[in-house]
């Protein structure tokens, strides 16, 4: 993929804030009529939506099941041995993802502020913020609350796997729905996200639990998983599908880096590609939420903002704003 300047594929405006020249559009899957060759385009080209993102899920999903994971004979109790395992390994998962795109985008800046959504730096000096720092903030809600969750479903999850109550396939016994099943997880994610989000957003939720995420009207990669305790609960929900669905602990282990690294590429600030092509990242559409609150609160599959009426493209004045949330959007600025 040959790289374009910022000019080439967006502009920036007067205040310096970057946006893509054109409208935000939904993946061609849901689009009717059916367009054949623009879904082959995305399913199977760089930064659709196979490779290489969900692609490296999957990689991440079979490491962490065969070599990263104590085997399920050895979880059928609860000890710590084998907890703080599985918490050293997803720290280390978490400082890579996150700690490196942060590195290599805000400490280096090695993109500059080429297709950088927001003209500013992340705040060093905000009381709004934990430590009165953005990224300290940020870095303090995922570790110390983000982490903990997520390694916690992981450990509820194969317990249960160890004891027999979760439902569990193999490769060899259905090798169709196994395949499948990757695919059924990002689209079971994205309707969750956006019910999960929705009901965040009612007033006394959002006041008191999604407001912290809201505090980055500035996203960064940390900002992804920057979250209050009980919105980690939430979001995190999706994963008890396991113990309904039949599936692997490699699905299972998918799901959990999916939900918990894919949104430090969602919330790094920055368009891509980057570097040159080769690293797809962003999401205009995701920044756009973080930026008006009350708009485009699912992802970019599943039109579920199209069909109830929340989408907004980024084109023309920004029109969304209801009585109810007046009061969200004046506490994030």
């Amino acid at each position: 993929m040959k790289y374009q300047s910022a000019a080439e594929i967006g502009h920036v405006d007067e205040k310096g804030h970057w946006s893509p020249n054109e409208p935000i559009q939904y993946a061609p899957i849901f689009q009717w009529p059916i367009k054949p060759v623009a879904i082959l385009k995305y399913l199977f080209s760089w930064g659709g939506l196979i490779w290489p993102i969900n692609l490296i899920c999957v990689g991440l999903g079979f490491l962490t099941n065969y070599v990263l994971q104590p085997d399920l004979s050895q979880t059928m109790t609860l000890q710590l041995s084998w907890i703080a395992q599985m918490l050293l390994r997803n720290f280390i998962y978490l400082w890579i993802v996150y700690g490196g795109l942060h590195y290599v985008l805000y400490i280096k800046k090695m993109q500059g502020t080429k297709r950088k959504y927001h003209p500013e730096w992340q705040s060093a000096s905000n009381k709004k913020f934990t430590f009165n720092n953005q990224v300290k903030d940020n870095i303090f809600w995922s570790n110390a609350s983000g982490l903990l969750f997520w390694t916690a479903y992981e450990v509820l999850y194969v317990w249960a796997a160890s004891n027999g109550k979760v439902p569990l396939i193999t490769w060899n016994q259905h090798p169709v729905w196994f395949v499948a099943m990757f695919f059924v997880i990002i689209l079971i994610r994205e309707v969750h996200f956006y019910l999960i989000h929705r009901l965040i957003h009612t007033e006394k939720i959002f006041k008191y639990v999604h407001s912290l995420h809201h505090r980055n009207n500035n996203v960064a990669p940390w900002s992804g998983m920057s979250m209050h305790p009980v919105e980690h609960l939430a979001y995190m929900t999706s994963l008890l599908i396991h113990f309904i669905i039949p599936s692997s602990p490699v699905h299972f282990f998918f799901h959990t880096v999916h939900l918990t690294l894919t949104p430090a590429s969602g919330h790094t600030g920055f368009e891509g590609p980057l570097f040159n092509g080769k690293m797809p990242s962003g999401s205009y559409f995701h920044y756009l939420h973080h930026k008006y609150v009350n708009c485009n609160f699912g992802m970019e599959i599943i039109p579920m903002d199209k069909w109830f009426g929340n989408f907004y493209d980024g084109t023309g004045k920004f029109k969304f704003i209801r009585k109810k949330h007046k009061s969200q959007t004046s506490k994030i600025k």
